[in-house]
């Protein structure tokens, strides 16, 4: 097997734990076929190593904002997305409605579009889902991008959005009803949230639009987003407590030692690499994982421990660390 082909394999497999977390590792071609499909995705994921350690396409944001109980709950979300009427509101059908009669009327239309949403109700009837992305792009294809990705990731669901465009960052408020006209029933997941950034950022490529999806562990980033309840209540001054600014515990720290052990496993291929491109690009990050948060972190932390505590039996996070510097099987063969 040539050089190419083994450093096209490395950056297959452990690209795509990276990127593409829920993916089983791709195993070595075997044939003339699989050597072509195994390039091209090897050239998919160097574009999205380069977009990432350079950070030229912005992270695009999707996330759960909450969700109505009750038709009063879902009423009062549809009027504050729409400024009580006067932002216009699409529905999973196209049609654009503007006015306060017109979002009352949506909203019986959901009451009685499928199983009956009492006034108050125990179980979560709608998703709040916020799309959004940095200052400075173009509300309009946010917008575009958006409705592309409501139909294709909630098939089947009512929902209704609105665009927002005269805040910091552009971004759609969207809302889903949970039961589906099958009578299937919204449950998003952590795998979900991902498949739905990774979907919003190819909707927004396809507008022109530079954005990646790329996850914090692989980003080697530890930020907790506050829920937007809170935002609302910082900004009213009513938010007496803070949240923490950073994740933690053992998952999180484990999905960030996988994630540097598959950098380490990259930049170890792109340095062994004939391409000058691939030696190049193994410098570039190199450096982003220096750089990187988790990494920071890893080194205080090993800096603070020997200066207090004395060596002995590793501990679960020490045995993380370790992990990120220990070659595996697959490199050692």
């Amino acid at each position: 097997m040539s050089s190419g082909a083994t450093v096209d394999g490395v950056l297959v497999q452990w690209g795509e734990r990276l990127f593409y977390p829920t993916n089983r590792i791709v195993k070595p071609a075997q044939t003339p076929r699989l050597d072509t499909m195994t390039r091209r995705k090897a050239a998919v994921i160097r574009r999205r190593i380069e977009a990432t350690v350079t950070g030229r396409a912005p992270q695009v944001m999707v996330k759960v904002t909450g969700g109505g109980r009750g038709m009063a709950a879902i009423a009062a979300h549809f009027r504050y997305i729409s400024k009580n009427g006067r932002l216009e509101i699409e529905d999973d059908r196209g049609v654009v409605r503007e006015g306060k009669e017109a979002v009352h009327g949506l909203a019986e239309q959901w009451r009685y579009g499928g199983s009956l949403i009492d006034e108050v109700g125990h179980r979560r009837e709608a998703f709040n889902i916020m799309l959004s992305m940095p200052h400075g792009t173009d509300a309009r294809m946010v917008q575009k991008a958006a409705r592309e990705f409501a139909q294709a990731e909630l098939p089947g669901h009512r929902y209704v959005m609105v665009l927002h465009e005269h805040q910091a960052n552009p971004h759609v408020h969207l809302s889903v009803r949970a039961e589906s006209k099958t009578g299937k029933r919204l449950n998003p997941r952590k795998t979900d949230l991902h498949r739905w950034r990774e979907t919003f950022a190819e909707k927004l490529r396809g507008w022109g639009i530079e954005a990646e999806a790329t996850r914090q562990a692989t980003r080697g980033e530890s930020r907790n987003f506050d829920p937007l309840w809170r935002v609302k209540a910082k900004q009213e001054g009513r938010m007496r407590q803070t949240g923490t600014a950073a994740k933690t515990g053992q998952r999180h720290w484990d999905s960030r030692a996988e994630a540097m052990k598959a950098w380490a496993y990259i930049i170890k291929a792109l340095v062994a690499s004939e391409s000058p491109d691939d030696r190049k690009l193994a410098e570039r990050v190199a450096r982003f994982v220096k750089a990187a948060p988790f990494l920071q972190e890893v080194v205080r932390q090993r800096q603070r421990e020997a200066a207090v505590v004395p060596r002995h039996h590793p501990g679960p996070q020490q045995q993380s660390r370790k992990a990120i510097e220990r070659p595996g099987p697959e490199l050692e063969r």
